[in-house]
């Protein structure tokens, strides 16, 4: 079956590429936001009872929509006007056709090619069988990381144009803890090429660090006694 590949480029080596813009996603007062707060690797980890495709295609399909959904509460502002390129920090996306042709579409005819496609994917049954003993293809792995490759794309432009508008909405904290979500999962089944995601790994490595235990409650001190030296100090990050 041939379908429509989207690939990306970058600057050119040996061409400066333009100043960078100041990540505002990036920013402690918004990164900080979540809506859940709890270890997301123990989320993702394969149940010792669930075959390993069938916990692929399941949670593919459950990203699938909740991107597709997060990108609904902003779609009025990306329009072929505001965003004339899919772009997301310095590289833009290209749709490649069946027969190799590259086109630089808009940002929303490019996410409207996404969610297109993956939405056939994952609702065909010799893709993403659901009937009980029906076999997964033996391309099930393939397509699985094509797919998650396409929506990190749409998930970086979310950020990288889109940000404001999210804040704007106050959805910053389902968009931060939907995107710590996806990349802890896709890392953790080799799902998207790190070269891939690179473009992002600031925000990567901010939104999927471990939970820092909780610290234990501090023993009451005596009237008399002296206060420690970071007691004015201390701050719990999150």
């Amino acid at each position: 079956m041939d379908w429509l590949m989207g690939k990306s480029k970058t600057k050119p080596n040996g061409k400066k590429p333009p100043a960078e813009e100041k990540k505002q996603y990036l920013e402690a007062e918004f990164t900080k936001v979540r809506v859940v707060d709890f270890d997301l690797k123990e989320l993702v980890l394969l149940p010792r009872e669930i075959d390993l495709n069938e916990w692929l295609a399941s949670n593919t399909t459950t990203f699938f929509n909740l991107i597709n959904l997060q990108y609904s509460t902003i779609s009025e502002f990306c329009t072929g006007d505001t965003c004339q390129a899919m772009t997301a920090c310095n590289t833009i996306y290209y749709w490649y056709d069946e027969r190799g042709k590259k086109t630089k579409c808009t940002a929303p005819q490019y996410v409207d090619f996404v969610m297109s496609l993956v939405q056939k994917l994952v609702t065909e049954e010799e893709n993403f069988p659901t009937k009980y003993g029906k076999e997964f293809p033996t391309s099930f792995d393939s397509l699985v990381k094509k797919i998650c490759r396409y929506l990190f794309h749409v998930l970086a432009h979310l950020y990288w144009a889109h940000f404001k508008e999210t804040v704007a909405l106050d959805l910053q904290g389902h968009l931060n803890t939907l995107y710590a979500h996806f990349i802890v999962f896709v890392r953790e089944f080799n799902l998207v090429d790190p070269k891939e995601t690179c473009i992002m790994d600031d925000l990567s490595e901010i939104l999927c660090a471990p939970v820092p235990p909780t610290p234990a409650p501090a023993a009451p001190s005596s009237p008399n006694s002296a206060p420690s030296p970071s007691s004015h100090n201390h701050v719990t990050e999150r």
